[in-house]
């Protein structure tokens, strides 16, 4: 399960960059027509960016690792990029906590002590 894990959380990182440079966007569009509050969607999507980064890397640490704590990462940091990525980036980053909790509570391999 932990793999199982590992991937969704890649697959949950790799749409959520999308959506947070699709939040970049519309907040430089914005920007541009001097919308007001237009800068706090651009900020909303740098931290989609830099969430969904950590969660495609701790993704793919999870998939080996023989500990609790990547997943434990994973899902702190899904929870911190559904709060601070925008509405987008959120939608991913529910999918991102699925695949903590897999990778959290997923089997893991029997290590024998010789």
């Amino acid at each position: 399960m932990k793999k199982a894990g590992g991937i969704i959380a890649l697959i949950a990182g790799i749409f959520g960059v999308i959506a947070a440079f699709i939040t970049l966007g519309i907040g430089g569009m914005g920007s541009a027509l001097e919308a007001k509050d237009a800068h706090v969607v651009v900020n909303l999507g740098w931290g989609g960016v830099v969430f969904s980064f950590l969660t495609i890397v701790l993704g793919a640490v999870c998939m080996n690792a023989t500990s609790r704590w990547p997943g434990v990462i994973l899902i702190v940091c899904a929870i911190a990029g559904a709060i601070l990525g925008g509405t987008l980036v959120a939608i991913f980053m529910a999918l991102a906590l699925i695949g903590g909790i897999l990778a959290l509570f997923g089997k893991r391999p029997i290590v024998a002590v010789a």
